[in-house]
């Protein structure tokens, strides 16, 4: 009994593994499927964005400091009068 059923399964797995070769429907269906684009264009394009992103964040800072400066500069100097005073102490 053990060696029919050991019998009926190797058949059985034989049957099933011949089923699959040389389908050349699954191997179009799978060529298909694929991206139309390469992946390095893909990830090349995605490093660029990044790059562009940071270089516009950072001209952001740096107008942002420039205004902050530029504020600073404006400062009223004080009068000559007033120098003068300090000076005479």
């Amino acid at each position: 009994m053990k060696r029919l059923a050991f019998v009926t399964i190797i058949a059985a797995s034989l049957a099933v593994a011949g089923c699959s070769r040389g389908n050349e429907d699954a191997v179009n269906n799978a060529e298909l499927n694929q991206p139309e684009s390469d992946l390095n264009e893909i990830a090349n394009q995605a490093a660029m964005d990044a790059a562009n992103a940071q270089a516009a964040a950072q001209a952001n800072m740096q107008n942002a400091m420039q205004q902050e400066n530029a504020s600073v500069d404006n400062a009223v100097n004080p009068q000559e009068a007033d120098e003068q005073n300090v000076s005479g102490m």
